[in-house]
């Protein structure tokens, strides 16, 4: 398994894979930061449209983007997102929301689903972790928004239930991708969270938690790791790409290492 950084003829990086998700079945991506028209702070790939970067440039980046990965703009579905669990599965009736309005965007969700071919699902990132599910028997996909709120409320479990019920996914036919966040080297937090977290997952508190010098850290990549194999996801089903936001803020948009002012990557799936 791996998770590689696709460059154009320049050697700028574009976008990132995993090999685990079929090509033939399913296209997907996670964006890099450059590429795009939008002007500094927002350099150059924002693809999100409520983060105060000029409308016209985001949708021109979209339009941009969904044309590398040969999908139609037209069809791209994003939600306003809130750091919640609430899902929503995509159909023909809100396939195109959102894409060149955030005020038409899906509200109030935080992970999307379909099993809708050719509808381009879209969330937003800059430190929270993607999570990338697809089913390869009943030829499903999701995207949830996993940042300390969404994982803490374990959204990435809770779509795979959800699929489950939409779709007849079954959890060890699942394959799942965990994208670029905030690593554990960089994401310090209170201790508030951490006790949310230690009381939500007891079971492998001590894996997601540590504490160096009265500092202690989060590890999101194996807290959403550890819960989809919770939920019955095989372990060698899931990928996780290992890539921080915050140390590579030149590749991928970072919240935590360049302020509240930047832009946003995004993961991206649609079913053939």
């Amino acid at each position: 398994m791996a998770f590689v950084l696709h460059k154009d003829d320049t050697g700028a990086e574009r976008y990132g894979t995993f090999s685990i998700f079929p090509g033939a079945a399913v296209v997907h991506a996670v964006s890099a930061r450059s590429g795009g028209v939008s002007a500094a702070p927002y350099d150059s790939m924002n693809l999100a449209l409520h983060v105060g970067d000029d409308a016209a440039d985001v949708v021109e980046n979209r339009r941009r983007f969904l044309g590398m990965l040969g999908l139609d703009f037209e069809r791209l579905t994003t939600p306003e997102q809130i750091h919640g669990d609430h899902i929503v599965r995509v159909g023909e009736a809100e396939a195109g929301r959102g894409r060149l309005s955030y005020a038409d965007a899906i509200p109030a969700t935080d992970a999307l689903m379909t099993d809708v071919p050719g509808v381009p699902l879209m969330l937003c990132f800059a430190d929270c972790t993607p999570v990338l599910l697809f089913d390869p028997v009943h030829r499903a996909a999701a995207i949830a928004h996993g940042g300390w709120k969404g994982t803490v409320r374990s959204i990435a479990a809770k779509t795979v239930r959800a699929m489950a019920e939409a779709f007849g996914t079954r959890p060890e036919d699942c394959l799942a991708g965990i994208g670029p966040a905030i690593g554990p080297c960089c994401y310090a937090v209170g201790g508030e969270v951490a006790e949310e977290f230690r009381s939500a997952f007891p079971q492998f508190a001590e894996q997601i938690l540590s504490e160096e010098n009265g500092t202690i850290r989060l590890d999101l990549w194996k807290a959403n790791r550890l819960q989809l194999e919770d939920a019955g996801l095989l372990a060698e089903h899931i990928d996780v790409a290992g890539a921080c936001t915050s140390c590579h803020a030149r590749t991928f948009f970072s919240y935590r290492a360049e302020g509240p002012t930047t832009g946003r990557i995004a993961a991206v799936m649609a079913i053939r």
